[in-house]
C-alpha cells in the first residue's frame, strides 16, 4: 500500500516529524527515507546490547517494523530520533529477554584507521585509544550507557532521560560522574607510564 507523495512532500528534504506523520498515514517512501536517516544510529545502538550481528539485525528490521505499525503514537515529547532510538531500545529489550545474548561492551566498538599515518603516530595513538578504551570498560554500565547515547548516538540530555525513562536531571548527573571518572582513571595511567620510564 505505496501512497508515496500523497502530501505533496520531497522525502529528501522533509523534517523527520513530517516523514513520520506520512509514515503514520501509510506512506512507504518516508519510511525508506527515515530508514536511511536512522537506521545506522539505531544498529549501533543495538549492536551495544547484542555482540550478535545477525540478532542485531534482526531486532533492527523488528524494530522499523514496530516504527511502521505505531507511528501515529508519536506525540511530538522528544525528536524523531529520540523516538526512534526508544523503540530500538524497547524491541532490543523484549528480544533479548527472550533469547539472553551476551551484551557486547562499547569498548570493543571498531574505528577505522586513519588513512597513511606514521608508525610512530599508529603507536601513539593506539596507546591513547587503548587507554580510553579501558577506561570507558571499566565504567559502570549505567554511566557507560549514557555516554554512549549521548556521544555516540548523539542524542539530546532529553532524549536520553525520555529513553532511560529517568529524568534529565540523572542524566546530566551521569554524564559528569562519567566525565569525572574517565578524567580520574585516564590521568592516573598516564601518572603510571610516566613513573615507569
Amino acid at each position: 500500500m505505496n501512497r508515496s507523495g500523497f502530501l505533496g512532500y520531497v522525502p529528501g528534504v522533509c523534517s523527520d516529524e513530517v516523514l513520520l506523520t506520512a509514515v503514520a498515514r501509510g506512506d512507504q517512501a518516508a519510511l525508506r527515507t527515515l530508514y536511511e536517516r536512522h537506521a545506522a544510529a539505531m544498529l549501533r545502538l543495538i549492536r551495544r546490547l547484542t555482540s550478535d550481528q545477525g540478532v542485531a539485525e534482526e531486532i533492527l528490521q523488528e524494530t522499523w517494523l514496530a516504527v511502521w505499525r505505531s507511528a501515529d503514537g508519536f506525540r511530538g515529547e522528544s525528536s524523531v530520533r529520540g523516538w526512534l532510538m526508544g523503540v530500538a531500545r524497547r524491541q532490543a529489550h523484549n528480544q533479548l529477554r527472550k533469547s539472553r545474548p551476551q551484551p557486547v561492551d562499547l569498548a570493543e566498538a571498531r574505528d577505522v584507521p586513519d588513512p597513511a599515518p606514521s608508525v610512530e603516530d599508529q603507536i601513539v595513538r593506539q596507546a591513547e585509544r587503548t587507554e580510553v578504551l579501558a577506561a570507558v570498560r571499566a565504567l559502570p554500565g549505567h554511566l557507560r550507557e549514557v555516554l554512549a547515547l549521548v556521544l555516540v548516538d548523539e542524542l539530546a540530555y532529553s532524549e536520553v532521560a525520555t529513553l532511560l525513562a529517568i529524568p534529565v536531571g540523572t542524566v546530566k548527573s551521569r554524564m559528569s560522574h562519567a566525565r569525572r571518572r574517565l578524567g580520574s582513571m585516564l590521568t592516573a595511567t598516564r601518572l603510571e607510564g610516566t613513573g615507569r620510564r
